[in-house]
C-alpha cells in the first residue's frame, strides 16, 4: 500500500472514531478500492476530449489525474454525456464529476464543490478587420451569434445586439468570419484553445466582462456529506498549484497559467 494512501487511511479511520456521523464518506470507500472515480463528458475540448489515437485527454482529465494520484489511488473515467452527467452522482455512479461544472446556487443546494480551480469570462468577439466595435456598448444595432438560452446571448441582448442563433462557438465561429454577424460573446477559455489550434484565424478579442455576473468559477462537483473527500480534494488541488503542475497542465492546453 502506498504510504500516501495508508496515511489517509490511518487519517481516515481516526476521524471516524471520534465522529461517527461521517462513517459514510467517500473517501473511506475511494481508499478502500484504490479507485477515484471521476465522471466527464469525453467530448468537450479542450477540458475532456479524446485525442486523434482516440485517446481520453484534456485539461480536466490531467487534472482529475493527479488529484487521483495525489489521493494514493489511480483515477477511472467514466464518461457519460452532459445531460445525465451530474445526475450520475445520484446513483454512485462516480465520486466526482470533473468536466468544467460551474459553481452555481441552484447546484450548491444538492451538490458540494471543491475549491474552483478555474475561472472563465465573457469576451467580445469580432473580424479581425473590424474597427467599429471596441466595446460591448459599441453592439447596439448589430447582430451576434450566441445561442438563445445563454448567459453570453443574454450578455449581448442587454448591450442591445440583435442575436443570431447559433448552435455553439464553432457556429458562432462561422457566421462571423463569414460576415453575417458583426460580433459574437463567447467563453475566455473555449476562445483561448480555438486560438491555440487556428492561430491564423481572422477573429479578435476586443473586451472582456470581468463581472461577477459574467465570469464562472469551475470546480470539482461531489455529493454532499463527504466533508473529509472535500478537505482531500482541497488538498490535492493546493498541492497542484504549488508545485507548478497546474501551470504546466494550464499552458500545455491553454497557453497560459489560468489560475484566478
Amino acid at each position: 500500500m502506498k504510504p500516501i494512501r495508508l496515511m489517509l487511511l490511518i487519517a481516515l479511520w481516526q476521524a471516524v472514531a471520534a465522529s461517527p456521523v461521517h462513517a459514510a464518506d467517500a473517501l473511506a470507500q475511494i481508499c478502500s478500492t484504490g479507485v477515484f472515480r471521476i465522471g466527464t463528458e469525453g467530448t468537450y475540448a479542450p477540458f475532456t476530449y479524446h485525442d486523434d489515437a482516440g485517446k481520453l485527454t484534456g485539461f480536466d482529465v490531467e487534472l482529475g489525474a493527479e488529484i487521483a494520484q495525489r489521493l494514493g489511488v489511480k483515477p477511472q473515467f467514466i464518461e457519460s454525456k452532459w445531460d445525465g452527467l451530474i445526475a450520475g452522482l445520484d446513483v454512485n455512479r462516480y465520486d466526482a464529476v470533473i468536466n468544467e461544472v460551474a459553481i452555481t446556487d441552484a447546484r450548491k443546494a444538492k451538490y458540494d464543490y471543491s475549491d474552483p480551480y478555474i475561472t472563465s469570462y465573457a469576451v467580445l468577439l469580432v473580424a479581425s478587420d473590424n474597427t467599429s466595435i471596441r466595446s460591448f456598448d459599441d453592439l447596439k444595432g448589430r447582430k451576434s451569434a450566441n445561442t438563445l438560452t445563454s448567459n453570453l446571448g443574454k450578455i449581448a441582448a442587454a448591450h442591445g445586439a440583435e442575436i443570431i442563433p447559433a448552435q455553439g462557438f464553432n457556429e458562432s465561429i462561422e457566421l462571423l468570419t463569414s460576415g453575417r454577424v458583426d460580433a459574437t460573446i463567447n467563453d475566455s477559455l473555449t476562445f483561448l484553445d480555438f486560438t491555440k489550434r487556428a492561430p491564423d484565424a481572422k477573429v479578435k478579442m476586443v473586451a472582456v466582462d470581468t463581472s461577477p455576473d459574467s465570469s464562472d468559477k469551475s470546480a470539482v462537483l461531489i455529493r454532499k456529506g463527504n466533508p473529509q473527500l472535500r478537505a482531500a480534494i482541497n488538498k490535492a488541488l493546493g498541492d497542484i498549484r504549488k508545485d507548478g503542475t497546474y501551470v504546466k497542465i494550464s499552458r500545455k492546453y491553454f497557453g497560459r497559467d489560468m489560475f484566478q
